[in-house]
């Protein structure tokens, strides 16, 4: 059964765990009406977003090391679950805490194990497509905003943002147990018909590095750190895309919702496309185009404030956010090989989760400190893209002389 595996039943699977997982990026939608239904302040409402992202190198490395063990099924069933039951008890939080317990804490943990393990277990049925592959399992991730910041928005509206919550957690469990039965394992060294390894030095025994292997190699420190550099201002985006557009542009609270989902759309587009860029062009140089339009997009949003501006910064970012956390996982792979990538790029994905303890919490307090203004917050997202950008040409040349 394994060599007639079904490697896109199994993609469109996982793609369908990480819809309801993704719905992460549409907090911005919920934050608002739930401070103003409890009387929180933003910034202890964003704790709980930042806590979620912050607890996902917990179970991604976990999740990854099962993974990698062939439990992919049962991580990703769990992970499921844990997430949809943590949303759906957040609808009924009384206090803070119980936010951080239930989204921080219980979805955060839920979400690491399914991303882990769906897209571990996913690109290693496509090592002819790994850029494409790795763009559209992760496209799930980025793209769970467009369905849910209209609907939370419909439910928040026509009820209240605690039912809103309670709903979509039972939505999102359905879909879990439904997506989970379609999924297998991939085999060892699994190739699809027809195809064959471009490179043959990339030997099981030469190629594959466990994690203190990994930790042992200077491209590691750089490509942590390229990814959290990536991730800062998409992370930043994406918690306040919402608040940014009515306090910045002055919008509306449903032209904002909108804003969301369209971030979420270029977020779940950029992944497909700049991981399909970047099985042609390369991953360090697509890295390099990123890191540029992320800085120009934040740039454009510093110095206008009409909403063609907002529009432009969003699509930008999208777009890049969603290609950092499309072009990274294979980055990994074609570094440390495919037998241990679920533990290390669960290790490597501490990037991500530091960018996601500080980018949201930096952008709150700043906009708190200059009445609701992000325009600081944005200099330093910019300041760490060109961080980003020059680490990336120190990556380049350090590959170059290994070649």
């Amino acid at each position: 059964m394994e060599k007639t595996i079904n490697r896109w039943q199994i993609l469109v699977a996982s793609t369908a765990v990480l819809l309801c997982t993704g719905a992460i990026y549409a907090f911005s939608v919920f934050a608002g009406p739930l401070s103003q239904v409890k009387g929180w302040s933003m910034e202890e409402i964003m704790l709980a977003f930042t806590i979620n992202a912050a607890v996902g190198p917990i179970t991604m490395i976990l999740g990854g090391f099962l993974t990698d063990k062939g439990l992919a099924k049962w991580v990703i069933a769990v992970g499921g679950f844990a997430f949809s039951l943590g949303f759906f008890l957040t609808g009924l939080a009384q206090s803070p805490l119980m936010l951080y317990l239930t989204y921080g804490v219980l979805s955060g943990l839920g979400q690491g194990f399914a991303y882990s393990s769906c897209l571990s277990n996913t690109i290693r049925l496509f090592p002819d497509k790994r850029g494409l592959a790795s763009g559209l399992i992760t496209a799930g991730m980025g793209g769970a905003a467009i369905i849910a910041a209209p609907i939370a928005n419909t439910l928040i509206e026509s009820k209240d943002v605690m039912f809103a919550f309670r709903m979509m957690g039972i939505a999102y469990l359905i879909v879990v147990l439904i997506a989970s039965f379609f999924i297998k394992r991939a085999p060892e060294n699994y190739k699809p018909k027809g195809w064959s390894a471009k490179n043959p030095r990339t030997t099981r025994n030469a190629y594959n590095r466990n994690w203190q292997e990994m930790l042992r190699t200077r491209e590691f420190y750089l490509i942590i750190i390229m990814l959290l550099m990536g991730s800062f201002s998409g992370l930043m985006i994406a918690s306040n895309a919402a608040v940014i557009g009515q306090q910045m542009f002055h919008l509306t609270m449903r032209t904002a919702a909108f804003y969301v989902s369209l971030y979420s759309l270029c977020n779940c587009l950029g992944r497909v496309i700049w991981g399909t860029i970047s099985d042609i062009l390369g991953r360090a140089k697509t890295l390099l185009v990123i890191y540029t339009v992320v800085s120009l997009s934040l740039l454009v949003m510093t110095f206008f404030s009409s909403g063609g501006a907002f529009a432009v910064g969003i699509i930008g970012l999208g777009l890049c956010f969603g290609g950092v956390m499309g072009v990274f996982p294979s980055i990994v792979m074609e570094n440390y090989g495919p037998m241990n990538q679920g533990t290390n790029y669960g290790i490597v994905f501490i990037g991500y989760s530091t960018a996601a303890f500080f980018g949201p919490r930096v952008a709150s307090a700043i906009a708190e400190n200059n009445q609701g203004n992000f325009t600081n917050a944005f200099y330093v997202a910019i300041v760490l893209a060109i961080i980003g950008l020059i680490l990336d040409f120190i990556y380049i040349q350090m590959k170059n002389k290994a070649i």
